[in-house]
């Protein structure tokens, strides 16, 4: 009985360290804690999410009007495009695309040089409308990306690039498209790599604040890299599986020399 009675208070004790331990774990992988004081308020304010055209973006710009033939000159024409192991084959007629040369611009048919870079697809838009209405009556203009490409590196469940499709696409929508962190990605330190008028700028992201959903670096744009790094814990594993591997490596190596001299004396005695 008095041996019962010295263990149960260090029983205790056990129990309450694994459950805050199991507390604290949980806690560490919420996302957004304080989102009901953000939000306490009447909501969560907005912020710009356009992307604005870059070099080398790729773009698909269509001209119509109630008259086809008066804006036809100003698209491109479609194309077949042929296969890399069959020149002689042909797809479906496609819409031909422009590229977005090294200064910015992209050449048109009928209005030549236009320049777009710095610019959202909607002002590229209305410019390109105000050029071609003074000789076509209400002309409609539509501009898109073909997509773009965002990095998501590190502890998460798919890293990769991914092929972005549409304007809006925010630091969520990455990590949902790599499959969410895994239980080692630090959370309230997320590495975010943006090129900004040539110079490439580091911009930690905290997923426990809920503040960054008013950020300025919510949205993600073209080339952005993210990097989810290890928390402590992984780097602990990595560094004890390293030494591990090492040990082992050694032993490994100290028996097989040992085999090979006891190898020796044993067929140097025979003789």
């Amino acid at each position: 009985m008095k041996i019962k009675n010295i263990f149960f208070p260090f029983t205790l004790i056990l129990v309450s360290i694994c459950i805050m331990s199991c507390s604290a774990t949980k806690e560490n992988l919420t996302y957004f804690k304080n989102i009901d004081e953000l939000a306490g308020d009447g909501g969560i304010g907005s912020n710009d999410y356009t992307v604005k055209v870059v070099p080398d973006d790729e773009l698909k710009i269509v001209i119509t009007s109630q008259i086809q033939e008066a804006t036809a000159p100003y698209n491109l024409p479609l194309a077949n495009y042929a296969t890399a192991t069959d020149l002689s084959s042909k797809g479906n007629p496609a819409i031909q695309t422009y590229i977005v040369n090294k200064d910015g611009c992209i050449t048109m048919p009928i209005l030549g040089t236009v320049k777009v870079a710095g610019k959202t697809t909607d002002e590229i838009s209305k410019e390109i409308k105000a050029l071609v209405e003074k000789d076509v009556k209400d002309p409609y203009v539509t501009v898109a990306f073909c997509g773009f490409r965002v990095n998501v590196l590190g502890e998460v469940q798919k890293p990769g690039a991914k092929v972005v499709t549409k304007e809006r696409y925010s630091i969520l929508d990455a990590l949902a498209d790599a499959e969410d962190l895994t239980e080692y990605g630090k959370r309230e330190n997320v590495l975010l790599i943006r090129e900004i008028d040539g110079v490439k700028k580091q911009i930690r992201l905290n997923l426990n604040d809920a503040k960054l959903l008013e950020s300025p670096y919510f949205y993600l744009q073209q080339n952005d890299v993210v990097y989810v790094e290890p928390n402590k814990i992984k780097k602990d594993n990595s560094k004890y599986n390293q030494n591990n591997a090492f040990k082992m490596s050694v032993v490994s190596t100290v028996v097989s020399a040992a085999s090979v001299i006891a190898s020796l004396v044993i067929a140097l005695t025979v003789k």
